[in-house]
């Protein structure tokens, strides 16, 4: 190992010890926010009292998470609104974004600024990685859901923190996957033709310099019109797994190697994780670090969830998300994936090749996600 390389490795070493340090005082400052009766929340201030447990006390390190309960999703769906806001916001309006179902009662969060907030973070990254890709001034194009989800007010939040702002398509990604799940394959892909005509008309008609798009729709669209000679000079894509052929394909062939892509895993209970930057020289792979310490990231095994796989194994996706308006602690996500090393950028692990949880056994309706 050469010299230099011995430093970059020393160097990445340190930044990881900072992270995980900065990590540790993050979640003590927000275990103590939510389990303190001035300012903490109903739900985990009634869990403690329950239980008998000083979370203050006995959660100093992320290890210790592991005495307070793994969050359900359910709690979302049938746990009053007023049990998850923290007594600091008592009295506050708040929005209510809904994450997944198709059918049934969805999983809702309630927030005030994490939005916004996650949002600010990830306009930093695209400065970072893709410098110029993604000006500031340009106007925006969401090519995605709106109504009760958060990506809607999120998107446009960056558009304005960037100087620009935004045009929107909307779409109902529920109604599009029930469709396919009901066998009816042919509605669905006329829904997703009405979205595109829409989206096609605006960026021949407006000056649209970034875009948001899923994998599907950015595919489709970039059918109707060569994208970067649209105007088109980063696109930010999300919304469902992405295999390295298809990064490629988008890459290669609609974007043309000219826009860039900002790849990303995040839903409305964690924000946003940016992938390190694909190229041909990693084979287009996608490995996603989230935006810690607002939240973390974690590579478990599937057959004893409390322990961590090694790096370069398969494991089950474990979310823990750490803000003032909202706790969860060690959720298990739908996803597996591998677990990946700190990147120098973002030193921290990452998330690599993520898809469906049982992909291999099982039927997953992604639709236009």
């Amino acid at each position: 190992m050469s010299a230099a390389t011995t430093a970059t490795a020393d160097r990445l070493d340190d930044l990881v010890k900072q992270a995980d340090a900065a990590r540790d005082e993050h979640l003590r400052a927000m275990v103590a926010w939510h389990f303190t009766p001035k300012t903490g929340t109903p739900f985990w201030l009634d869990w403690a009292k329950e239980h008998g447990v000083d979370a203050v006390k006995a959660v100093q390190t992320f290890d210790d998470l592991k005495q307070l309960p793994r969050f359900e999703d359910e709690w979302l769906r049938h746990q009053p609104h007023a049990r998850w806001i923290p007594n600091a916001y008592a009295g506050r309006p708040f929005k209510v974004f809904e994450t997944g179902g198709t059918t049934g009662m969805p999983k809702q969060r309630i927030s005030w600024e994490d939005h916004l907030t996650d949002y600010s973070q990830f306009s930093e990254r695209l400065d970072q990685f893709f410098p110029g890709k993604f000006p500031r001034g340009a106007a925006w194009m969401m090519l995605g859901p709106t109504g009760p989800r958060r990506l809607r007010l999120a998107i446009e939040h960056l558009a304005n923190e960037r100087g620009g702002s935004c045009y929107f398509v909307d779409l109902d990604p529920r109604f599009v996957k029930r469709a396919i799940a009901e066998g009816q394959p042919r509605i669905a892909q006329q829904y997703m033709q009405h979205v595109i005509d829409q989206a096609a008309t605006i960026i021949r008609h407006r000056d649209v310099g970034c875009l948001f798009a899923t994998p599907r729709l950015l595919e489709a669209l970039g059918e109707r019109m060569s994208l970067p000679d649209a105007g088109i000079s980063g696109v930010f894509c999300g919304g469902t797994s992405m295999t390295p052929q298809v990064i490629r394909f988008l890459c290669e062939e609609v974007l043309e190697n000219k826009a860039a892509l900002a790849a990303t895993y995040g839903n409305t209970l964690m924000g946003l994780a940016i992938a390190e930057p694909v190229t041909a020289e990693n084979g287009y792979r996608l490995t996603y670090h989230a935006p810690e310490p607002r939240a973390i990231l974690r590579v478990v095994d599937k057959t004893d969830e409390e322990t961590p796989v090694d790096y370069g194994q398969w494991g089950r996706v474990e979310l823990t998300t750490l803000t003032k308006e909202f706790f969860m602690p060690r959720f298990l996500e739908r996803d597996e994936a591998v677990r990946c090393k700190p990147f120098p950028g973002l030193p921290w692990d990452g998330v690599g090749d993520v898809r469906p949880l049982g992909w291999e056994t099982k039927k997953t309706v992604e639709g236009v996600y």
